[in-house]
């Protein structure tokens, strides 16, 4: 083993070395107390620094390029839904929230690196680290190699600094960001999360007697019945599914054995004493209806209740079924056995209730017998097979379109302005992004492919970043000195208190949402998660998704800008 690392065969096959960081970068991004894990990322850039100074091997820069413009790419994309939706008026006082987070952030980083006189490598290191926002290694990077007047070795220690600013910085900061948010201030301001979580979900939820809203509403339920109670005996099917509805059940009936043999669905079929019916409903529904009481005995019958099943996507589109809320669309005919058991709006899942009005470009899931959902799906809008393939024409044709507009460069006292190809092809990810989500008929990539190109294409990113400044790991970590953790812990804090202190005494958001939109502001997915488990709750996460999508973006973009502050 000691001959084959002597040997360094890494230097002829460095991507080799790539994969290797890779896997030990997962193995210490695993590495977690309670909801706090170092992350996959970071644990990258870590192996990375660790084996490029134990390697010293150099990775050329258009690998990383490449991973990197993916990444912001697929960034955009997963957050223009919400990026775009929270410019709205229901989501603008979190966006507002959001952008004071991350000023505040931008100028309480900028202020530090000024005082303890940081070039642009450690104030982006100490900006994107205090921030937990891994894209601004990158954009940084991006910006100090376009600044002029820097020969090439100065620019390569500038970029180094920026990855080792942030190894330093990022770890206290998540773990600092979790603890205030989903303890300190709520034992502070005396606030039981748990409690003001549940008493908010109560408020958002639909009244006791809405028969939509049990627990266990989404799983949908199939049971067979022998009919032996005389007052269903001589009804239509119709007749019987009307007189539960009116009672407050949503139960169809959606098959019938009689003598043997399974009959055709009809709404108009008359019911026989004896007949065996298949019997779908809400599990909230049958939990509060004894079918055995109002039907007769339970049976089991294979054949009789294996027919085949859907779960159809459908984008809203038709004119006569826009506006209406849930509860009047589930009265329609053609809902008669369908169940809505998702709706995603702007690409991002939509907690909705029965007074929820469905909107153009709304992704409903329904579910239900087949024979019975393509229909609703195609009275409701435009069906949408699910498909595991890539559009890679949308997605080759928005990277390239975002880089060329990222190229043209303005100058401003000599210093070149651009979006940068990355900064472009984020720029293009949220434009395509979100109209994906307006028109999601086009433009497919799957989680798995999105999985890729944002996790592992930042991975990859920064494993290569860390091998290229591992060798000046030891020199650049003594350049900025144990007062770069101390000033980075604080410049974590006192954002995120500026943005309480709006939020909860101007703005007046509730507190479990305002803790979300605190952690969507500075990207701290760790802090969601750590809220959600402190509040017993997924109630703080509905002021998490615009929060984050504009953090994403700004942060991102301040990677830049403090670089170019500092020149």
């Amino acid at each position: 083993m000691i001959d084959f690392l002597n040997r360094n065969i890494f230097q002829p096959h460095p991507e080799l070395l790539v994969f290797i960081t890779v896997a030990l970068g997962f193995l210490f991004g695993k590495l977690r107390y309670k909801a706090i894990a170092l992350g996959a990322v970071t644990g990258c850039l870590v192996a990375g620094l660790l084996l490029g100074a134990q390697f010293k091997v150099t990775i050329d820069g258009t690998v990383k390029n490449l991973f990197f413009t993916m990444f912001l790419f697929a960034l955009g994309y997963k957050v223009g839904p919400q990026f775009f939706r929270g410019l709205k008026k229901d989501g603008l006082p979190q966006v507002v929230n959001a952008i004071v987070v991350c000023v505040t952030g931008l100028l309480v980083c900028w202020g530090f690196a000024a005082i303890l006189g940081y070039g642009p490598g450690l104030s982006a290191g100490l900006l994107g680290g205090a921030l937990t926002q891994s894209a601004v290694i990158g954009v940084a990077q991006d910006a100090i190699g376009n600044l002029p007047g820097l020969t090439a070795g100065a620019a390569k220690n500038e970029e180094n600094l920026v990855a080792i600013g942030y190894a330093v910085t990022y770890p206290l900061g998540t773990i600092l960001c979790a603890m205030l948010l989903a303890n300190v201030l709520p034992k502070l301001y005396r606030k039981d999360l748990a409690a003001e979580s549940a008493a908010l979900a109560k408020e958002l939820d639909a009244p006791e007697d809405d028969p939509d809203l049990h627990e266990g509403y989404y799983e949908v339920v199939l049971r067979a019945y022998t009919i032996q109670r005389p007052d269903i005996v001589g009804r239509t099917i119709d007749d019987f599914e009307q007189q539960q509805q009116q009672l407050g059940h949503r139960i169809y009936l959606t098959r019938v054995r009689r003598d043997g043999r399974i009959l055709d669905h009809d709404q108009r079929t008359v019911l026989r004493e004896g007949d065996v019916v298949a019997l779908s409903a809400l599990r909230g529904s049958l939990v509060n209806y004894d079918a055995r009481t109002h039907i007769g005995a339970e049976t089991d019958d294979v054949e009789l209740l294996g027919y085949q099943t859907e779960s159809l996507h459908v984008v809203a589109s038709e004119k006569a079924q826009l506006g209406k809320s849930v509860a009047e669309l589930r009265k329609e005919p053609f809902m008669v056995g369908v169940y809505i058991d998702k709706i995603y709006r702007s690409g991002a899942e939509f907690p909705y209730r029965l007074s929820t009005r469905i909107e153009r470009g709304d992704t409903l899931i329904l579910t239900g017998p087949k024979r019975l959902v393509d229909p609703a799906g195609k009275a409701l809008g435009k069906p949408v097979p699910t498909s595991f393939a890539t559009d890679m024409i949308w997605v080759g044709l928005g990277i390239f379109l975002g880089g060329c507009i990222g190229i043209p460069a303005l100058t401003a006292g000599g210093v070149p302005i651009s979006l940068s190809t990355s900064g472009g092809a984020l720029i293009m990810g949220l434009v395509f992004g979100w109209i994906r989500g307006k028109y999601p008929t086009f433009g497919n990539v799957p989680p798995g492919a999105q999985w890729f190109m944002d996790t592992l294409g930042l991975c990859l990113f920064v494993a290569v970043v860390g091998i290229n400044a591992g060798p000046s790991f030891t020199s650049g970590l003594s350049t900025a000195g144990w007062g770069l953790l101390i000033f980075g812990a604080v410049a974590t804090v006192i954002p995120l208190i500026v943005g309480f202190l709006v939020g909860h005494y101007i703005q007046k958001i509730r507190f479990p949402i305002l803790m979300g939109v605190l952690a969507g502001g500075q990207t701290t997915t760790a802090a969601i998660g750590a809220i959600n488990e402190s509040s017993r709750s997924q109630v703080p996460t509905l002021g998490y998704t615009i929060p984050y999508a504009v953090g994403n973006v700004l942060l991102t973009i301040w990677g830049a800008v403090i670089v170019l502050l500092h020149h």
